[in-house]
């Protein structure tokens, strides 16, 4: 199957891990990334321990073993074992890169007190930023080096599709498969990715030092 980054490519163009009941776990790509992933019945546990013990961790879990790589129960004591924490279990969306340049006019901006900007730079490298009339797109090398974006759009631009606009613009921008984390109960951002064409293709989770990933 390949490391972290093999298989995200290939899921990024409609390849998945067999439907097996599975979960492979392979090395970290870095030492700030650690996480699982989901896909139709089969998981992928990247992260630099004993996969022994995560197979042993996965087997005590009283839950469908589908679902078991994404049970509390496993995920407590994965980040105990780690030493890390988490936010929030996201939505995967991806979407192929678009000719052409955006339709949505995008400036890009240097600066870096914003705080999205702040956020990504924490969990991404290469970030760059555009802003547009009432939003700001964002984007960096996250997890295996995937192209990863995210926006923040102001109050006005919400009812007016912006969000939308400024995802689109990111498949214009890239000239490879764009990732985006969505956490599920954000329904207003699944609908601008999906409207703008991105795929859901499984859930995430990152696992990040508890004291926090330190920006470059």
């Amino acid at each position: 199957m390949g490391d972290l980054r093999d298989i995200l490519d290939a899921a990024a163009h409609g390849v998945f891990p067999p439907s097996d009941g599975r979960t492979t776990v392979v090395p970290q790509p870095s030492p700030r990334e650690a996480g699982v992933l989901s896909f139709t019945a089969h998981s992928v546990v990247f992260v630099d321990e004993d996969p022994d013990w995560v197979y042993g961790a996965l087997r005590g879990v009283d839950s469908d073993p589908l679902s078991a790589s994404m049970n509390p129960r496993f995920l407590a004591a994965l980040m105990e074992r780690t030493g890390r924490t988490a936010e929030t279990i996201d939505t995967m969306l991806v979407g192929a890169p678009l000719p052409g340049e955006p339709l949505l006019p995008l400036r890009e901006i240097e600066e870096r007190d914003h705080p999205r900007i702040r956020y990504a730079r924490r969990r991404r490298d290469g970030v760059r930023a555009w802003a547009a009339a009432g939003g700001i797109l964002v984007m960096g090398r996250g997890i295996g080096g995937r192209l990863e974006v995210s926006v923040e759009v102001e109050e006005p631009g919400l009812r007016r599709g912006l969000g939308r606009r400024l995802v689109t613009a990111a498949r214009h921008v890239a000239t490879e498969p764009v990732w985006a984390q969505v956490a599920p109960g954000n329904a207003r951002s699944v609908r601008a990715f999906q409207a703008a064409g991105y795929v859901p293709v499984g859930a995430e989770i990152l696992l990040i030092p508890a004291s926090g990933p330190a920006a470059p």
